[in-house]
């Protein structure tokens, strides 16, 4: 058999991993006298030809390559039988099949307005060409080659280089014969001629750390949430119940997989009550004590406790539980990992070219270039894969205020300004709004929450709608509203004597209530560092302590906003939060001898859940002026503050808050209306929770005596350091 012609330009480019068409070298092709056939297959000891049952030995060229041309009329359907230690295989010839991936996705990545490019890119077990296999696809625009490598090939991808697909900067191959659990990187050939091996930015599933490589996958998952997904939508967030239990799922119980936290914490919210849970970032990321902050793997829900199917059976089992689940975003930043995205194929492609906008000081890793379209779609299209691929309910974006500033924790010297001169990061607040209005539109009862730690103006404005600073609104739903969570920490931290000269921190937080759609959060920032558990931040003996901790809840959950509590401090847990041991179940065991009353605690929590969500006043106008009116804002010296939330049809609740350790008898409180009788619904000193059960027993009717701006006023008893909840009869 005669040598297929083989140029020593193409052989070498072949050799060293930088021949962009690999396709037009390899495979079968048309020659004078038949059709030729050239093969790469390092390490072999001979590959044969194999066409209807009959077969044809190619001759060995040297560095892996075999070649040979057959007199044959056409191209044939063929296979190829490859000899390694004497053993042979019969396998596919990858570089006998058209690109598997079409024009129109070539064209939108290259708009950087594919909505779907997960789909696109990365690896997708397919049949293509009647034949079973992965098509693989990475974008590296600045690549002279890639090849795929892994398990099916020991690691060495030289006999797999990849195709470039023109200008699109996207690189392709299809490899028959392999498929889910296939482990798999590219080799990437960087300008220089260096090579790197890279995790796929687009891997739906990853190697479970610290190993890094990425992992092909096929989702079969059969979901059973209809009902809920049908009706998600049929309210609007700002308008409807929404009290949020944060979650770090890997140290929530330490060691359960997806799988059995699907039974154990879709139990354990319901009975307590809150609408929705909140997942710290579950997106793979490389070290476990960056709480899932630091992100290698944005398509891909962490290994660590199972498969993105079992992620998605728990999904699944909290929706069908009746239970919301939002996932904390993280496109603020991403680690300087050498087989990750930074410098991905050989110069700056994810991160900005200029340092002093790549450069997170805070965190030591680099942000987005949220003026690449491609970048941008990267992002967008990952908070669409979520919403669509895993059901989720909400998206929390980590570090807005990072992303929104040029100048964020950089000195002077060490930033550069926008086009205008000034601080804001135009590309993102743009990658912002296509996120929120893409979200949006695709994805019907999904809620966008901000973490936007500063006073930017509209962050949850509509996109189309321009404030006076000239920006249009960011789109998000709701955002976390920091000042609150701030100012009445600092509060309830006070000594009770000391409290009356900071009486304005409580009440600070309405003169802005309506700027923005507002989140309430005690989150795991507030737990840990030093900050102590939300209980041990209380003044006071263990008895105080807990009283403060109940009476500062039921003043949280009536307040307008929604609400948000990290875990274990729905039981008053003491100690910081740890991702090692997670919270201190052992002290809600009764027969527990140091700390009791923590089951109090979370009693409480639980009536103030199903409360609140019986209770419209609570949330339905929470966004609006007409759904709050201060009974009383200046009873500073008495610590004490009182309210009304009115729902829309006009029903009111009474919330009053007694931040001093003594009872107060005979207190007047001002109402809207001198008829009928007004009954407690709540007491956070209720003997049930732990308190001393001072009590306002049957109804109370009102007095034809005006109070402050109401016609009408209660008398009521205000037990110590506790919050107390009233609605008429």
């Amino acid at each position: 058999m005669s040598e297929a012609p083989l140029d020593e330009e193409s052989r070498g480019r072949l050799l060293a991993g930088t021949h962009h068409d690999p396709h037009a070298v390899l495979g079968a092709h048309p020659v004078p006298g038949g059709v030729a056939f050239t093969v790469l297959r390092p390490y072999a000891q001979a590959v044969t030809v194999v066409v209807d049952g009959r077969s044809a030995r190619l001759n060995d060229v040297g560095d892996g390559l075999f070649s040979g041309v057959l007199p044959l009329p056409a191209i044939p359907a063929y296979a190829l039988r490859v000899r390694y230690d004497g053993r042979d295989t019969e396998v596919q010839d990858p570089y006998r099949f058209l690109p598997a991936l079409g024009e129109l996705d070539l064209h939108l990545i290259g708009e950087g307005r594919h909505e779907e490019l997960w789909k696109a890119l990365g690896a997708h077990p397919m049949t293509h060409q009647g034949v079973v296999g992965t098509r693989f696809t990475v974008w590296a625009p600045n690549a002279r080659g890639v090849r795929v490598c892994g398990d099916f090939c020991h690691w060495d991808g030289a006999a797999y280089p990849m195709r470039s697909l023109g200008s699109s900067g996207v690189w392709e191959l299809f490899l028959p014969g392999i498929g889910d659990g296939d482990r798999y990187k590219f080799d990437i050939t960087r300008p220089d001629g260096t090579h790197t091996l890279r995790a796929d930015p687009m891997a739906r599933l990853a190697e479970t750390p610290p190993a890094t490589a990425s992992v092909v996958t096929r989702s079969t998952h059969v979901w059973a949430d209809d009902e809920w997904m049908a009706h998600r939508a049929d309210r609007p967030v700002h308008q409807a119940p929404f009290s949020v239990y944060e979650v770090h799922l890997p140290s929530w119980r330490m060691g359960l997989t997806y799988r059995q936290l699907a039974d154990e914490l879709t139990a354990y919210v319901a009975d307590a009550g809150f609408t929705h849970v909140e997942f710290m970032p579950v997106a793979e990321h490389p070290f476990g004590g960056s709480w899932g902050y630091q992100v290698t793997g944005l398509y891909a829900p962490t290994s660590r406790m199972g498969t993105p199917d079992d992620f998605r059976h728990l999904v699944d089992t909290l929706h069908r539980a009746g239970i919301g689940v939002i996932v904390d975003w993280v496109p603020a930043h991403f680690p300087k990992d050498d087989w990750a995205l930074a410098e991905f194929d050989g110069y700056p492609l994810y991160e900005p070219g200029d340092s002093r906008r790549a450069e997170h000081p805070d965190w030591g890793t680099l942000t987005f270039d949220y003026g690449r379209r491609e970048v941008r779609n990267f992002l967008v299209a990952n908070a669409v894969y979520w919403c669509e691929e895993f059901h989720i309910d909400g998206l929390r974006v980590d570090a807005v205020a990072s992303m929104l500033y040029l100048d964020y924790s950089r000195e002077d010297g060490r930033w550069a300004p926008n086009e205008h001169g000034g601080r804001e990061n135009l590309d993102a607040v743009s990658f912002l709004q296509e996120m929120n209005a893409t979200v949006y539109r695709r994805c019907p009862g999904v809620v966008t929450i901000a973490e936007e730690s500063t006073a930017w103006n509209g962050v949850t404005r509509a996109t189309d709608h321009v404030g006076h600073d000239g920006f249009g609104g960011l789109g998000f739903g709701l955002k976390w509203n920091m000042g609150w969570m701030h100012d009445s920490l600092e509060y309830i931290q006070h000594e009770p004597v000391h409290r009356q000269y900071h009486h304005n921190e409580l009440t600070f937080a309405m003169v802005y209530a309506y700027s923005e759609n507002y989140l309430l959060p005690v989150s795991h920032d507030e737990v840990v560092h030093g900050k102590r558990a939300l209980v041990s931040k209380m003044p006071g003996d263990w008895w105080q302590q807990r009283a403060n901790h109940r009476a500062y809840l039921a003043y949280m959950w009536a307040h307008p906003g929604k609400q948000l509590l990290f875990m274990g401090q729905e039981f008053a847990q003491g100690g910081e939060w740890s991702p090692d041991h997670g919270p201190d179940w052992g002290l809600l065991d009764p027969s527990y001898p140091a700390e009791p009353d923590h089951g109090g605690v979370l009693r409480l929590v639980r009536d103030l859940n199903h409360r609140y969500r019986a209770t419209p006043a609570l949330w339905e106008q929470d966004t609006v002026p007409a759904g709050f009116a201060w009974v009383d804002a200046d009873a500073a010296h008495d610590n004490v503050v009182s309210f009304l939330r009115f729902a829309a049809d006009g029903t009111p609740l009474l919330a009053v808050s007694n931040f001093s350790p003594v009872i107060r008898n005979d207190y007047a409180v001002g109402v809207p209306d001198a008829v009928g009788t007004w009954r407690e619904t709540l007491n956070t000193d209720a003997a049930d929770y732990g308190g001393g059960d001072v009590r306002n027993e049957g109804p109370l009717r009102p007095e034809q005596e005006a109070a402050g701006a109401f016609p009408a006023r209660l008398r009521m008893t205000l037990p110590p350091l506790a919050t107390v909840w009233l609605q008429p009869e």
